[in-house]
């Protein structure tokens, strides 16, 4: 059941802070097994989530979260307000909403953008075109006023969408995606929200933050120009990029009881809101299954969770650990399984972490712009 959560606004020195809620989504597959299509679907449309973050594979921005749960949030575009529900996503940089050039069912069934009811739309002679692992979009770019929370971005460039990819628009619970990664890895070279949010001045602090509530609890969000430091008593390890692309760090190892068990050279790794599970390379999954105690496929008692391992990550020097409570996913059937899942990186890449929900809901995290770094606070 989808979250009712209450807009909270603080206002400091002349400046907007918006702490801007965030609605967890029922998962894409329970709505596919409810509507006896899962099997069928898996099988017409194989993913790979390295295709998000590899040039060579893809063109960047993927559909996150595939699978499971969503956290997503409500923006307005144009004069008047068009409202749309967007993922948040650290793992990319295009926004882009579905819009009356699109009349394919995946399109009918979303809020689709009009700009003939917008008094300040500009268009552009310019097309979007993104590649997915389920499929692809494409587009035309635009400009309009943004309205996320209660800070107005004046003259935005956005996706208009005339096709979407596959099916899996279809079944997903919001309309498009606000991409909040660096303009370096946007497609067309169209500048992302945040960005024009600090050039128009409309954030205090060139940074924003993230908290994912647990249990299917209310209360997540994501901040606007400001720490909450009541979700940070912990202190906030900061952590330097290794890549202004998307949120990427550099990691030196992950361990369980004591023994290094992944990334034992060092590896990559990103944070990315818009990926639930934890990502990791095939080669290495079948380890991490091992050391936890799960199947080849990553089943897993219910009741691991309260006896299994912490997988410890071990981040600029930091010990940062992943109970069992939370690496153990329960659905709505009822069974367990490892929230972890592979993706085919080539060997040449090296080992490619993606930190999803699951590791940022043991965190209150920080993305910040103005020093190029990544804030941790554990829960």
């Amino acid at each position: 059941m989808k979250l009712l959560l209450l807009l909270t606004l603080v206002a400091l020195a002349q400046c907007d802070i918006a702490r801007f809620p965030l609605t967890r989504g029922k998962s894409l597959r329970s709505y596919l097994k409810e509507l006896g299509l899962l099997e069928s679907y898996l099988q017409k449309f194989p993913y790979n989530p390295a295709t998000k973050y590899l040039p060579g594979l893809g063109n960047y921005e993927a559909l996150q979260n595939y699978m499971d749960n969503e956290y997503y949030g409500t923006i307005y575009i144009g004069t008047p307000g068009q409202e749309f529900t967007v993922i948040f996503d650290t793992g990319s940089s295009n926004l882009w909403v579905p819009s009356i050039f699109c009349s394919s069912a995946t399109c009918e069934k979303h809020h689709r953008f009009d700009p003939s009811k917008s008094s300040t739309f500009v268009a552009t002679n310019d097309s979007l075109s993104i590649a997915y692992g389920t499929g692809s979009m494409t587009g035309v770019l635009g400009y309009d006023t943004v309205v996320v929370s209660q800070i107005k971005v004046q003259n935005q460039i956005f996706g208009l969408s005339e096709t979407e990819p596959g099916d899996v628009f279809y079944y997903a619970p919001f309309d498009g995606i606000m991409g909040l990664a660096y303009p370096s890895i946007s497609s067309d070279g169209a500048t992302p929200v945040f960005d024009n949010m600090m050039a128009q001045g409309l954030v205090t602090s060139d940074l924003f933050s993230v908290y994912l509530s647990k249990h299917g609890q209310s209360g997540s969000f994501i901040l606007f120009g400001a720490i909450d430091y009541e979700y940070a008593q912990s202190g906030i390890y900061w952590v330097p990029l290794s890549a202004e692309t998307y949120w990427q760090i550099s990691m030196e190892s992950v361990s369980a009881n004591g023994k290094t068990i992944a990334c034992g050279q060092g590896c990559q790794a990103i944070v990315d809101t818009g990926t639930s599970l934890m990502v990791v390379p095939n080669n290495i999954l079948a380890d991490i299954f091992s050391a936890v105690g799960a199947g080849s496929d990553g089943s897993i008692s219910c009741f691991a969770k309260w006896f299994r391992p912490d997988l410890v990550f071990h981040i600029n020097g930091y010990s940062f650990h992943l109970p069992a409570s939370a690496y153990v996913i329960q659905s709505s059937e009822g069974t367990c399984s490892v929230g972890f899942q592979g993706m085919d990186v080539p060997t040449e890449q090296g080992e490619l972490w993606i930190l999803g929900d699951v590791f940022i809901r043991q965190n209150y995290v920080i993305f910040d712009r103005g020093n190029n770094r990544v804030g941790l606070s554990p829960l």
